[in-house]
């Protein structure tokens, strides 16, 4: 089993930036896919991006695209998240999870960290 654990949440104010990291231990093979989804209060989880183990497919939600970039380093068992020109709209938990498959469906991901809090102020 794969154990992920993610940091680098904060308030921030809008415009500004956060970089998360989602470390994984323990059965790191199985990190196929990595992607990082959000959760605001009330609402489902929902996708923001995902990568490739090799790093050659990328994919991101409508709502992120060209403010958020994800990136992994296999040496470091790590995934990044990049995150600019943030917006109070971004306010939520931020997950990562594992998948074998290139999806945005949260179903098919498992081994989530325990999340970590952003909140982008006005």
């Amino acid at each position: 089993q794969v154990q992920l654990a993610e940091s680098g949440g904060g308030l921030v104010q809008a415009g500004g930036s956060l970089r998360l990291s989602c470390a994984a231990s323990g059965r790191t093979f199985v990190t196929n896919v990595m992607g990082w989804f959000r959760q605001a209060p009330g609402k489902e989880r929902e996708f923001v991006a995902s990568i490739t183990r090799s790093g050659g497919t990328t994919a991101y939600a409508d709502s992120v695209k060209g403010r958020f970039t994800i990136s992994r380093d296999n040496a470091k068992d790590t995934v990044y998240l990049q995150m600019n020109s943030l917006k109070p709209g971004d306010t939520a938990v931020y997950y990562c999870g594992t998948s074998s498959l290139v999806t945005r469906i949260a179903a098919a991901f498992r081994n989530w960290g325990q999340g970590t809090q952003v909140t982008v102020s006005s």
